[in-house]
């Protein structure tokens, strides 16, 4: 398991988009193999606060990819249950995920595997906790009534099949949860602390998300950034790589 610790949230976002890069790039992933680990239900797809808005507005406009290789789970499927079972099977077919990015609510929770949540879990429905939809609401303009309650979601035992898992942590609200992540053990309240057990695991942080971790431990972490930084410097490029 890594560590990588940068001083706020801009230098951690930086890092983070340089070794995703640079990964990119070495594992050269054919089309149709970018998977979206999950969204609330009953949102309409052009909703502004429907995951498909959201990656289009955010990521996929601004880089060279069709979005219609990007496999995206439905929340208005008529069959929720059967949707998941076929977006596992892509998963399958496409060979397997080869880097799962993600981040966490202050609750630990990674995609919406929320506390209590199977630590073998597989992509499905799920009822969204009362932290997760107060946490939402201020993209509803604060009106509890408008945000989703359910969602679906990759399942913990989904991203642990991944090759390699990131996991983004910023911000001092997060830093109990970076805690229970890494100091303590394997919890099913704390569903991201399921990762320790991940062979290829790297956690991406602000120094305000270490302010619950050993002094110790943030020492041993930040003497290792020099080898960190050889994974994002030098920057690779496509066109070298061709």
């Amino acid at each position: 398991m890594r560590l990588v610790i940068l001083d706020n949230y801009d230098l951690a976002s930086e890092w983070a988009a340089k070794y995703i890069c640079n990964r990119i790039i070495q594992f050269k992933p054919c089309q149709g193999r970018y998977f979206t680990l999950g969204l609330p239900t009953g949102l309409p797809r052009d909703h502004p606060e429907s995951y498909h808005s959201y990656m289009w507005n955010n990521f996929f406009k601004h880089i060279d990819i069709d979005p219609n290789n990007a496999h995206i789970l439905d929340g208005n499927a008529p069959d929720l249950q059967a949707e998941c079972d076929v977006f596992e099977k892509k998963i399958k077919e496409a060979g397997g995920i080869d880097l799962f990015v993600g981040g966490i609510g202050p609750d630990g929770h990674i995609a919406f595997n929320e506390p209590g949540s199977s630590l073998a879990s597989r992509t499905r429905l799920k009822t969204l906790a009362m932290d997760t939809i107060l946490a939402n609401a201020k993209y509803f303009d604060g009106d509890l009534s408008k945000v989703p309650t359910m969602a679906l979601t990759v399942g913990v035992g989904t991203v642990m099949d991944a090759r390699e898992v990131m996991i983004l942590i910023t911000g001092a609200h997060k830093a109990f949860a970076l805690y229970k992540a890494i100091e303590e053990g394997v919890n099913h309240m704390w569903t991201v602390s399921a990762f320790q057990q991940h062979p290829r695991t790297i956690f991406v942080c602000d120094e305000d998300a270490t302010l619950e971790l050993r002094v110790k431990t943030v020492k041993y972490f930040k003497g290792l950034m020099h080898v960190h930084n050889k994974l994002v410097d030098p920057l690779y490029s496509m066109k070298e790589e061709n």
